[in-house]
């Protein structure tokens, strides 16, 4: 007999016949995923994704609603430590806060806040500064770059 295409046929018990499920008991089918008799192998029975682990699902998501932002917050300093780490006519930039401890590091954005008082003379740059720290640092003599 000549091989050709429809002549050629797998060894002998190298293919398994796939595995009928979903027949009921009968057959080697089991019992279609559902378990074995009992309430919640019936039709209706126990039921519906809120029981089936959806709920720390649907809890999950609404923690994850809203807007984060992409942009690094600056860090913040006020006026009143200002006074307290610098002495009079210091030259106040990121990199001379980040040596004091007063931010976590030099690369960090800065923002200056009018909290607290200040009476010394100081030259702010490289900084935002917000409109009442402008106005003190002013009144006592010192300047924004």
């Amino acid at each position: 007999m000549a091989i050709s295409l429809h002549t050629i046929k797998p060894a002998k018990g190298s293919r398994k016949s796939a595995k009928r499920i979903g027949r009921g008991l009968s057959k080697g089918g089991s019992y279609s995923g559902k378990g074995v008799k009992g309430q919640r192998s019936r039709s209706g029975g126990r039921s519906g994704l809120q029981k089936k682990g959806i709920r720390q699902i649907m809890l999950s998501m609404k923690k994850s609603r809203g807007f984060k932002s992409p942009h690094e917050k600056a860090a913040v300093v006020n006026l009143g430590i200002i006074s307290k780490s610098f002495p009079d006519g210091a030259k106040i930039n990121p990199k001379m806060l980040a040596a004091k401890g007063l931010i976590p590091f030099e690369g960090k954005k800065v923002k200056i806040l009018g909290d607290g008082a200040i009476s010394i003379k100081v030259i702010i740059e490289g900084c935002t500064v917000s409109a009442t720290a402008k106005e003190k640092i002013e009144k006592a003599g010192g300047s924004i770059l």
